[in-house]
């Protein structure tokens, strides 16, 4: 069956150069299916909604769930709950219970072992929240897994199109596209996670649509992973400490309070001028310098990406002058501090 996941990616392989023959053998599907679609763009594959079947183990994933929670912070090996349900009449096999309690497992404090990508295969993006409540403020990032150059966008919401539209900007930022985008498990992004088998997922149609016209592949942590997705994830550490704190400490000190607007006014500068020119922890070289590499290897970007105006990231947007509290000369000290 192909899903229009699987659609996206037959156009995605093929515009990144792959041929016929790799896309079939990559995807599991015969060369005439690539060589029909490839044909018709606009052809959209329809499929019913997947049945969900009762499982054997339904009625037993109470007592394991309570098992689990008494457990805490330890954890019943698999086997041992195994004996315990099979005890209460369960008939079923060991490897249905190991799937079922495999998403409640804590994570492992085993030793960090980096997982490092090549330049212009993958860019990790997230969504990192900054303030809560009714004047919140949220930051779209997204980081390149070579470089670990970073785009940062800030809004109020995280809806989907804040979602989409940091995705466009992030891209248009670095000036072409990676092979894939490396996602967390949001639900405005990912409609139904392993809908079509394991690691097969249902993604939303408008992600969809945009991974095709500009030429990615959307990929997803696994669950219960942190480490999956923590180079974004570490930068978001590094936004708050670096840029957020010592901004809103300036900002207070002058009777301001950080916003959107700010934010973003701010946030292009420090990228290009600080984030990108620091000697990186982990690779010991400025993510500047990697970002020039991983741009020679970039998809181009769309025709019509390509023809849009230099970003907003990369313009110092100045205060409105009504929003103005101060003299002037208060904020020409703020921009030359931050």
């Amino acid at each position: 069956m192909i899903t229009q996941e699987m659609l996206v990616e037959i156009h995605v392989l093929h515009r990144q150069g792959h041929g016929i023959r790799a896309i079939a053998r990559t995807l599991g599907v015969s060369r005439n299916t690539v060589r029909n679609y490839l044909r018709q763009p606009a052809k959209i594959p329809t499929y019913a909604e997947r049945e969900v079947k009762p499982s054997i183990l339904d009625p037993f994933k109470p007592y394991l769930l309570e098992r689990i929670k008494a457990a805490r912070p330890h954890w019943i090996p698999a086997t041992v709950l195994l004996r315990e349900v099979q005890g209460q009449g369960y008939q079923g096999g060991l490897s249905t219970v190991k799937v079922f309690i495999r998403a409640f497992k804590p994570a492992q404090n085993d030793p960090l072992v980096r997982f490092e990508t090549d330049p212009g295969v993958q860019l990790q993006v997230d969504f990192t929240t900054i303030r809560r409540g009714h004047n919140s403020l949220k930051a779209f990032v997204a980081t390149l897994g070579y470089s670990r150059a970073s785009y940062v966008r800030f809004t109020k919401t995280e809806r989907q199109e804040d979602w989409l539209d940091g995705i466009e900007a992030a891209l248009e930022y670095f000036d072409g596209v990676p092979k894939e985008l490396l996602f967390d498990n949001a639900k405005c992004i990912m409609i139904q996670r392993d809908a079509y088998g394991e690691g097969k997922h249902q993604w939303n149609p408008a992600l969809l649509d945009q991974a095709k016209t500009y030429g990615y592949i959307p990929r997803a942590c696994r669950p219960y992973r942190a480490k999956t997705k923590g180079k974004v994830e570490r930068f978001n550490s590094y936004l708050k400490q670096s840029f957020i704190t010592p901004l809103s400490a300036t900002l207070k000190q002058a009777g301001l309070m950080l916003t959107v607007e700010a934010a973003n006014a701010h946030v292009g500068p420090w990228l290009t001028n600080i984030a990108h020119q620091r000697d990186h922890g982990t690779t010991r070289v400025k993510p500047q310098i990697r970002l020039d590499e991983e741009r020679l290897v970039f998809l181009p970007l769309p025709p019509k990406a390509s023809a849009k105006s230099v970003l907003a990231i990369e313009k110092v947007t100045p205060l409105p002058i009504e929003s103005f509290q101060h003299p002037l000369a208060v904020y020409d000290q703020l921009l030359e501090v931050c």
